[in-house]
């Protein structure tokens, strides 16, 4: 016997499939030196931008002159903002001066670099579905 799904048995059906994952893939180009670490940390829409701590993922990789790639997989589709930074000093953490301006090497997805403020979520923002991948220089 021959049964027929209705199309809303169908939709029921396949929405207990599970969703295909997302990944981002950072390439990080610019790195000064091999010392310390580049940390590639991942933020989703209305998540604080570039500074908070509420990042939705972070990826840490030894510096490399010649680039290194962070790796973000399964993650749900949408829009992601990424800060990368290169901490020499190993204190996993972006080091500024008295005035907030950062010491250490940093950049963000879109390679936005504004000269009197922090880089805002919607500039930095990329749709991020299926696989993708992105390059950050992180030179100054």
């Amino acid at each position: 016997m021959i049964r027929v799904l209705t199309p809303a048995l169908a939709a029921i059906a396949l929405s207990t499939l599970p969703l295909r994952a997302a990944s981002l893939h950072v390439e990080v180009s610019g790195i000064a030196s091999n010392a310390g670490e580049i940390g590639c940390a991942l933020f989703a829409e209305g998540e604080p931008f570039p500074g908070g701590n509420a990042t939705t993922r972070t990826a840490w990789e030894k510096a490399d002159p010649a680039g290194v790639t962070c790796r973000f997989e399964k993650l749900p589709a949408g829009r992601y903002a990424v800060a990368v930074s290169h901490d020499v000093n190993g204190n996993r953490k972006l080091d500024t001066n008295v005035f907030g301006i950062p010491r250490e090497d940093w950049a963000v997805t879109n390679n936005i670099r504004p000269v009197m403020r922090a880089p805002r979520f919607d500039e930095a923002a990329i749709r991020v579905d299926g696989r993708t991948r992105t390059t950050v220089d992180i030179a100054r």
